[in-house]
């Protein structure tokens, strides 16, 4: 069929060629060879197989990669993780095999015959969260292509809520925590001078976050030998800017520390810093607990950080699907959802250091 479509969009091409040729006086292979490069012959002369919706399937497949690229670029910081997108089982179930216990040597063995051992090898399993958008009308989607533009301003804002929320929830499978209690060996709280509560619904104060802040979580790493190279911390914006606000930082070399035009720290005790909007929210209990995305906010509850390693932690991305009801009769148009299967885990619980707001004097 698609072959037989390519010789039928040259035939159109060649005659509508000879056409503009005779028209304008000029060689008609100009005008045939602009129109059959352009495919401008191609939309209104080939029709598309009714059943499968050839047409509309090249939409489909850009919503999908839409959805995607959303996913990746409003939350660069999943990329710096352990990738085990390859061990995803029918897009839903992470499925990892881990080699048992390696076999024991001996130096110069001197006893006969060696004992024998099998290796005993073991699964981890995980189910990865399903998101889904609400559904979306599109009115006359099954005669206009849509532009990259049209979509972003159609769905973009339901895209964006649904990869926020697989994002925040992925921070959430980082944490390094017991039963929702933050683990007290990697637990660190802010330690600068007291500020105004800038967490949603938080009322009272806070003590900021500073470098030194920064300084302890590289001290429990070296101390845990988490490797040196591969070190991020992620800030909420406030904590970026208190951070940006320490005197001694603006006087260092911006060239090796400080990018004050784009306005980020990139580098710092080790660690790459990036930024968020927001990070991670805990309540105050003498042994912090960590909330779920969604949760109500309280007025005593504290942001936090989140320090790691890229091995320390990973993420796995499955099914991404786009959902399409054409021709709603009595919506006048098309109407389209989506899917996203994404999770993760903590791999090394000593290699991720969670950063508390600490409460005020």
């Amino acid at each position: 069929m698609k072959l037989k479509n390519l010789f039928f969009n040259l035939f159109i091409s060649l005659f509508l060629g000879v056409a503009i040729g005779e028209s304008y006086a000029i060689s008609p292979v100009v005008p045939s060879v602009a129109i059959f490069c352009t495919g401008l012959v191609l939309t209104p002369f080939v029709k598309a197989d009714a059943t499968t919706h050839a047409f509309m399937a090249v939409q489909k497949e850009l919503w999908t990669d839409y959805i995607i690229t959303k996913y990746w670029k409003a939350n660069e910081f999943i990329k710096h993780a352990f990738n085990a997108d390859q061990f995803v089982y029918n897009g839903k179930v992470v499925h990892i095999p881990v080699p048992g216990a390696k076999p024991n040597v001996e130096k110069n063995r001197t006893s006969l015959p060696a004992n024998i051992t099998k290796r005993t090898d073991t699964d981890i399993t995980y189910s990865i969260a399903e998101f889904t958008s609400d559904p979306t009308l599109i009115p006359d989607a099954d005669k206009h292509e849509l532009s990259y533009s049209k979509m972003d301003s159609v769905i973009g804002e339901h895209v964006d809520t649904l990869v926020e929320d697989a994002a925040e929830w992925m921070l959430r499978d980082w944490v390094n925590s017991v039963g929702g209690s933050a683990d007290v060996a990697t637990l660190l709280r802010t330690s600068g001078a007291d500020a105004q509560a800038t967490l949603d619904g938080a009322t009272g104060t806070r003590k900021i976050f500073t470098k030194e802040d920064l300084k302890r979580a590289r001290k429990v790493m070296n101390k845990a030998n988490v490797p040196q190279e591969g070190r991020y911390a992620l800030l909420d914006s406030e904590m970026m800017d208190q951070l940006s606000d320490d005197e001694d930082l603006k006087k260092r070399d911006s060239s090796l520390e400080l990018d004050m035009k784009a306005g980020v720290i990139t580098k710092l005790y080790g660690f790459s810093i990036m930024e968020r909007s927001s990070v991670l929210t805990f309540d105050n209990a003498g042994t912090p607990v960590v909330k779920d995305p969604g949760t109500v906010s309280a007025a005593t509850d504290n942001a936090a950080a989140l320090c790691w390693h890229k091995n320390s932690v990973e993420r796995a991305l499955g099914d991404v699907t786009l959902f399409e009801d054409l021709g709603k009769p009595e919506y006048y148009g098309d109407v389209y959802s989506a899917l996203i299967r994404s999770g993760g885990r903590l791999r090394r619980a000593n290699g991720v250091v969670t950063i508390v707001q600490e409460h005020g004097s």
